[in-house]
């Protein structure tokens, strides 16, 4: 049961006690792989001496943390919220063929990393990811809700199986002349599964294709709510 048999699980946590200096603003290689390494975004506006949030992002099929980090910079930097930008081992992530595995392992030893080198504030985590990522974010959002806060899946197209952990909130967007992962066999069954499951889910279609439209990726950094920072 929970993440004793869940080989979706991931095991990093902020601890305040090991963040050494803080990272400077800009893009950061983590060195947790010696190719197809994961990519660290710090915003050019941290809130000083306040733990800033962090939003694991993903990469579609065949795609590149440039590509993901591209969408999200601007919404990093007027929200100062830190991107971890992971890379998928094979083409894809484990879990949209093989089932959970390495790509796992590289994530939990990413977000290590991470909290090593930045104050992350535990309460604000959350996973976002677009296409493959888009459906690996759910379905690793979901196993590790005590992790994540929030779930933001841009275009996706299923949900991997995995034991389910914690109660996170979940935004889907879907272009309705998407081709690539058609919207009626996709998030218009996505969606009202998970509502039925009891989860808070927030659905937009928009008028596009298998894209992220800057005012849809805006929404969900509106979404998050993660720009009014706690008093103190």
């Amino acid at each position: 049961m929970g993440h004793q048999h869940n080989r979706a699980a991931l095991s990093a946590r902020p601890d305040d006690a090991l963040v050494a200096a803080p990272a400077v603003a800009g893009m950061h290689s983590l060195e947790v792989e010696e190719q197809r390494d994961s990519v660290l975004c710090v915003p050019s506006s941290p809130q000083a001496g306040q733990p800033a949030p962090l939003l694991v992002a993903l990469h579609g099929a065949g795609g590149l943390p440039e590509g993901t980090l591209s969408v999200l910079q601007a919404v990093a930097d007027q929200y100062a919220v830190v991107v971890l930008a992971p890379v998928s081992r094979g083409s894809t992530w484990d879990g949209i063929r093989n089932g959970y595995g390495p790509d796992v392992e590289v994530i939990d030893r990413s977000l290590r990393r991470a909290f090593e080198v930045v104050l992350i504030d535990q309460e604000r985590i959350g996973i976002a990811g677009f296409s493959d990522g888009a459906s690996y974010a759910l379905g690793l959002g979901l196993a590790n809700g005590d992790l994540f806060s929030h779930v933001i899946a841009f275009s996706p197209g299923f949900v991997p199986s995995a034991a389910r952990v914690g109660r996170p909130r979940i935004f889907i967007s879907h272009g309705v002349t998407d081709r690539i992962l058609p919207i009626d066999r996709t998030s218009r069954h996505i969606v009202p599964t998970l509502q039925q499951d009891g989860y808070d889910v927030t659905y937009l279609e928009f008028d596009g294709a298998h894209t992220v439209p800057l005012d849809i990726a805006l929404q969900a950094a509106e979404w998050l709510g993660w720009s009014n920072l706690p008093p103190g």
